[in-house]
């Protein structure tokens, strides 16, 4: 039997629900692949720092370098700073550990009502690959005369060739795996940022050259949110900053019924760091605690998670234990028009898988 180490960051507000909920799955599923799953859980997040003022220890990093991947729920709560909460967790791991790759699939699934008239099921499959270490979330910048009438903020965005290089050789990698199209969007803000988005598309059109048989589309941004709401179907492969990827995988998961059912990687295709599998959602604390959170985002990210260990029989049997729990009704949750709670959804995939 194969066993894999994977660590566990619950986090904040419904993280600590959907979690358990995906790790469930998981146990369930390994019992069908002659695999097993060793937990071990971090408590880190929002409660950790009222205690040590601090989103996580300082050998943090080294803790999860020994595990094989990460599970990560959500981060964030109403009394600290968005900004701190997300720079003392989720990014310094994101950076630390070299996951320059973020993948958010986005699929309009049987049982599940697109907001949009006239799709169905299998219409909307599209997958959005963020750079995850640098453009606009990178840490560099500053305050100068701080708190006083004239304070100035400096936020500067950071693109290297060796970055863009990398995550849109890695979109077109995946491209080429897919089975839909073979198309590649490239999402740009170039007529506006004339330095690190010039170079984002310069390099898009060096990488392209050497990929044959792989359509091409360079998007504005704002374009692009138009377009994902009124050809939604024609994407396959969007490649977008760190700032832009965020925006539009947000509108792809509307667009494919709910937030809710949007998983994520953030991976370090090299191998060298363990990669780290989370729902897109945020905490949600205004359901916290109610059992009404969705589940099926995590669950799906422990599918992906999977994928990446090289377990396909497994993944591919929770994603389809999701698809089965979806068509019957069983785990429409309320963001989903059902009635479904947290735990009878995660119980309509364990029984869909068995």
């Amino acid at each position: 039997m194969k066993r894999y180490s994977i660590a566990c960051v619950p986090g904040d507000g419904i993280g600590r629900e959907v979690v358990p909920a995906a790790r469930k799955v998981l146990d369930a599923a390994g019992k069908r692949f002659d695999a097993s799953f060793a937990f071990t859980d971090f408590e880190w997040g929002s409660e950790y720092y009222f205690r040590h003022g601090v989103m996580m220890p300082v050998d943090a990093l080294e803790r999860l370098r020994t595990h094989d991947a990460i599970l990560l729920g959500a981060v964030g709560h109403p009394d600290i700073p968005d900004h701190i909460t997300l720079n003392g967790l989720l990014l310094p791991i994101r950076r630390g550990l070299d996951l320059y790759a973020n993948v958010r699939p986005a699929v309009l699934y049987e049982g599940v009502v697109s907001p949009l008239a006239g799709y169905a099921a299998g219409a909307i499959d599209l997958v959005i690959v963020r750079e995850n270490t640098e453009g606009e979330y990178a840490p560099a910048g500053g305050f100068v005369h701080h708190h006083h009438p004239a304070e100035v903020a400096v936020q500067t965005a950071v693109f290297t060739r060796h970055g863009c290089e990398r995550v849109i050789r890695f979109a077109f990698d995946l491209a080429r795996r897919r089975a839909k199209k073979g198309r590649v969007t490239s999402i740009t803000k170039s007529n506006a940022q004339g330095y690190g988005m010039v170079l984002w598309d310069r390099i898009f059109r060096e990488v392209a050259e050497e990929y044959d048989g792989i359509e091409t589309e360079s998007l504005l941004v704002d374009a692009a949110a138009m377009e994902f709401v009124r050809r939604p179907e024609s994407f396959d492969v969007v490649v977008a900053s760190n700032l832009f990827g965020d925006i539009l995988s947000d509108l792809a998961a509307a667009v494919t019924g709910s937030i809710g059912l949007a998983p994520s990687a953030n991976l370090d295709p090299a191998r060298q760091s363990p990669s780290l599998f989370e729902p897109v959602h945020g905490s949600a604390p205004n359901i916290a605690g109610q059992g009404l959170a969705n589940p099926l985002a995590a669950i799906l990210a422990a599918a992906m998670m999977t994928e990446h260990l090289e377990e396909r029989g497994l993944a591919d049997a929770i994603e389809t234990a999701v698809r089965a729990a979806l068509i019957s009704g069983a785990a429409l949750t309320r963001d989903l028009g059902g009635a479904a709670s947290t735990a009878s959804a995660t119980a309509a995939v364990i029984a869909a898988l068995r």
